[in-house]
């Protein structure tokens, strides 16, 4: 890529857009950038940490375009109404989608690890980047969420890591199509599940990645990513698995603890066993461990390094995240958003006592509206009889949207199978209901996607628990 290039970021406090935009600073281009939550004075921290780096931000009015040069970089759903859109177009300045941008470094990288499915994405990549950085590769790592490994007082919002070597490890995403973009020369896939397009579309959008890449990881405890591995030519696939024998890597004596899970990994070509002892929770995590650990054999890394540096793995922002305990009453914030999270969170606090209080504000209408059932039936199987599930409006930025199925539509299906379930439209009345509610032992799970205001709503739920 052509070092002398200036990109603009529309929307670069996104969870996609702030790491692309710390890689491509990082590596010596200029970066300027707008917020809507910049305008609205929302989230201040974040935007002072992306200043500290030397990145100009501007007002989302059009006024950081002034050069026909400067490329404007969008994430796939922004509208032509956008101030930052019109004047790029004024200009004459080329305008590309954040995953253009990113599958062109992605692309460009001899050993790109792409790490795909419906859920743990995030965490996969968190874990294969941790190991590869522990195990001294020095991999360039694109996150959609703060690794807290990383972390340091610099850079409180460790999304992205700048590495020394030709690995690059990125989470790549379906939801938008744009993982067609990507040829990885390791692709892995977590499961495949309904959540933003047709199960057709979604077959076919990871059947065709996978096909790409020199070495898949695959998991065969999830039925549709069971048959592509079957699919695959001999040698070309590392399964994983927390049950089946067949797999390469197979977890056993899964046993959940209070800061985490321990398990035995085996892998079948050598016999070699070696625990895991993992300081974030759930079978889920178990799983996402092992397609991790995939990735690390296939780059060269041991079996007992692998092990040893998840060990150490301190987990992601807002994955099933401790925010704090007051009262008696312990606050988690999760990023869980579509069934097969919410599952998989449900399901792990559910292997330790205390009712669950659950606010889920769901990342928009069209979600809802695409897994209205879904939702309904994950709910309503997964809460016990004393849980209490408040659904707040969807979270909206503004534009233009059908808002057909909304909270309240989940909320009667859930309730209409015999669950405790509420519906209130404004999110700091959720609050005070939650406040009412919670008693010693109780958990408050505050859920969502695509809002970085949701972990200030969790802080301040525990602040007021306290008084």
């Amino acid at each position: 890529m052509d070092r002398t290039r200036q990109y603009f970021f529309c929307g670069i406090g996104g969870s996609g857009m702030l790491p692309l935009a710390l890689i491509l600073k990082g590596r010596g281009y200029a970066v300027e950038g707008s917020d809507r939550m910049l305008d609205q004075g929302r989230t201040a921290q974040k935007f002072d940490f992306l200043r500290a780096q030397g990145i100009r931000l501007h007002k989302q009015d059009g006024s950081g375009l002034t050069r026909p040069e400067q490329i404007l970089v969008v994430s796939a759903a922004v509208e032509e109404t956008v101030p930052d859109v019109q004047a790029a177009r004024r200009l004459g300045a080329k305008r590309m989608t954040r995953a253009e941008l990113l599958a062109s470094l992605f692309n460009a990288a001899p050993r790109s690890i792409g790490i795909g499915g419906t859920s743990g994405k995030s965490t996969t990549t968190g874990m294969a980047g941790w190991i590869l950085h522990h195990a001294g590769r020095g991999p360039t790592v694109m996150n959609g969420a703060v690794m807290k490994n990383f972390i340091a007082p610099d850079t409180p919002f460790a999304s992205a890591l700048l590495g020394k070597s030709d690995l690059f490890v990125s989470e790549v995403d379906e939801s938008d199509g744009s993982i067609a973009l990507y040829t990885p020369y390791i692709a892995v896939l977590t499961n495949i599940a309904l959540d933003h397009k047709s199960m057709d579309e979604l077959r076919a959008l990871f059947r065709d990645f996978v096909a790409k890449a020199e070495t898949v990881v695959l998991n065969l405890d999830n039925e549709e990513t069971a048959i592509l591995a079957a699919e695959l030519p001999d040698g070309k696939a590392i399964t994983f698995s927390l049950s089946a024998a067949a797999a390469d890597l197979r977890a056993g004596g899964l046993a959940p603890t209070p800061e985490g899970i321990d398990f035995e990994v085996t892998e079948r070509a050598t016999g070699e066993c070696v625990p895991v002892r993992l300081r974030v929770p759930g079978a889920h995590n178990a799983a996402n461990a092992l397609a991790a650990i995939g990735v690390a054999r296939a780059c060269g890394v041991t079996l007992e390094e692998a092990a040893a540096a998840l060990g150490e793995f301190a987990g992601l922002r807002r994955r099933l995240e401790f925010v704090g305990t007051a009262g008696g009453v312990t606050v988690i914030d999760d990023f869980a958003h579509n069934p097969d999270k919410i599952l998989a969170t449900l399901t792990t606090l559910h292997d330790f006592p205390g009712r669950l209080l659950v606010i889920f504000q769901p990342q928009g209408f069209g979600p809802l509206r695409l897994m209205k059932d879904a939702f309904i039936d994950c709910f309503a199987r997964n809460l016990n009889g004393d849980d209490v599930l408040i659904m707040p409006d969807p979270v909206y930025f503004g534009g233009t949207v059908d808002r057909s199925v909304s909270s309240p539509d989940i909320i009667e299906g859930v309730a209409a199978r015999g669950r405790q379930a509420l519906a209130i439209a404004e999110r700091a009345a959720c609050g005070d209901k939650l406040v009412e509610l919670a008693r010693p032992g109780d958990r408050i799970v505050v859920m969502g996607a695509r809002d970085d205001t949701l972990s200030l709503f969790a802080a301040d739920l525990l602040d007021r628990l306290v008084q």
